[in-house]
C-alpha cells in the first residue's frame, strides 16, 4: 500500500511517501480503507521526535474510512461500516489497523471528510469545555489562537455551554473567524497585551479558565490571566513547550489549578460515544460548524505540516487518500 512514513525523526524532510506493508488486523483491531486523514501537531511531534515511537512508523492519528475486515474478537462493526477514530497512528495510508476501542460509526448525514476533520480537534474541544473544566453560564473562558482548528471549536462549544468567552487571534482576518464561531471578545496578541485586556474586560477578576494550546509563548500571561481558584489547562505545544513550573507560584498567583491533559484520558469507549455522538448531532443541526481549509493528496502531507507549523492556516487541513 502507499503511505507516508519515517525511518528517522528530524523535519519535513523525513516524511517518505511510498510502499509500505498492509496491516493485518490483529486481535480486537479493524482494518479500515481509510478515505481521508486528518492532519495534527500531534504527527510533528512524533515526526520530529518529541514523541517518542518505535521507526519505522506510519504517521497519522485521526481518520475516516471504510471497515475493510475485522480481527479476532470484535464486535459492533462490519465490513462497509463507515467509521472514523482518533488517537490510532496510522492514517497517513491506504489501509489502517485500528483498534476496535478507538472507532466510532460515522452517521450517514456527516461526509468522510467532515468525519475526519471532527474527531481530535473535536473531542478535544469536547473533553476541555465539559469535562477537564465543565463550564456553564456562570464562567468566563479565556480561548488562545480562536480561529485555529481546536480555537475555533472551544469557542462554539463553550457558547453552547452559556459561557461567556474572550478570545484571542493573531490578525483582524482571524479576529474575524473567531467572533462568527460566537466569542463574545477578541483581543488581537499581536497588537495589544492580552493579560491587560483581560482584566480589563473582567474588571480586574480574571477568567475562570483559560484553554491555551499555544504553550510556551502564552503560558506566563495566561496564567496571570487568571481569578484566584482558576484553572489553566495547557493542551497543546504550538509555540514550543512550557518551561518546568515552579509549583508556588500558583499558591501565590491565587491557589490556581494547572492541568496538562490528554485526550487518550477522556476517551473511553462510553465517552467516544458520547463525545462523537455530539459532535455529529450538532454538526446535523448546525450548531457546529467545521472550517476546512485545505485537503492535500496524500503524496502533498510533507506541505501540509509545513503549513500547519508556520501557524498561518485557519481551519482544517486533511489528506486525502
Amino acid at each position: 500500500m502507499k503511505a507516508i512514513y519515517i525511518e528517522q525523526h528530524g523535519g519535513p524532510e523525513v516524511l517518505k511517501f511510498g510502499d509500505f506493508a498492509k496491516p493485518a488486523p490483529a486481535p480486537g483491531q479493524v482494518l479500515v480503507k481509510v478515505a481521508v486523514s486528518g492532519v495534527n501537531f500531534i504527527d510533528i511531534y512524533q515526526r520530529n521526535g518529541l514523541y517518542k515511537m518505535p521507526l519505522p512508523a506510519v504517521l497519522g492519528v485521526e481518520g475516516a474510512g471504510v471497515v475493510e475486515a475485522l480481527g479476532e474478537g470484535v464486535t459492533g462493526f462490519k465490513p462497509g461500516d463507515s467509521v472514523a477514530w482518533t488517537m490510532a497512528r496510522g492514517s497517513y495510508a491506504e489501509y489502517a489497523a485500528v483498534p476496535a476501542v478507538s472507532l466510532v460509526h460515522v452517521p450517514a448525514h456527516v461526509s468522510m471528510s467532515d468525519a475526519a476533520a471532527a474527531m481530535l480537534q473535536g473531542m478535544t474541544a469536547h473533553y476541555l469545555t465539559h469535562s477537564t473544566f465543565p463550564l456553564d453560564n456562570t464562567h468566563t473562558a479565556l480561548v488562545h489562537a480562536a480561529a485555529g482548528g481546536t480555537g475555533r471549536l472551544i469557542v462554539q462549544m463553550a457558547k453552547l455551554r452559556g459561557a461567556r468567552v474572550i478570545a484571542t487571534a493573531g490578525s483582524a482576518a482571524k479576529a474575524q473567524v473567531a467572533r462568527e464561531a460566537g466569542a463574545d471578545e477578541v483581543i488581537l496578541y499581536n497588537d495589544t497585551d492580552f493579560q491587560a485586556s483581560v482584566k480589563q474586560l473582567t474588571n480586574g477578576a480574571g477568567v475562570h479558565v483559560v484553554y491555551d494550546g499555544v504553550g510556551k509563548a502564552t503560558y506566563d500571561k495566561s496564567i496571570d490571566s487568571l481569578r484566584p481558584r482558576g484553572m489553566m489547562v495547557s493542551f497543546g505545544n504550538a509555540s514550543g513547550a512550557v518551561p518546568p513550573v515552579d509549583l508556588l507560584s500558583l499558591s501565590t498567583k491565587g491557589s490556581l489549578f494547572l492541568t496538562r491533559p490528554t485526550l487518550g484520558n477522556y476517551s473511553s469507549p462510553e465517552e467516544l460515544k458520547w463525545r462523537s455522538g455530539d459532535l455529529f448531532s450538532w454538526m446535523k443541526d448546525g450548531k457546529l460548524k467545521l472550517m476546512i481549509e485545505k485537503e492535500y493528496p496524500l503524496a502533498d502531507t510533507a506541505q501540509a505540516q509545513i503549513d500547519l507549523a508556520g501557524r498561518g492556516t485557519m481551519g482544517k487541513l486533511l489528506v486525502t487518500i
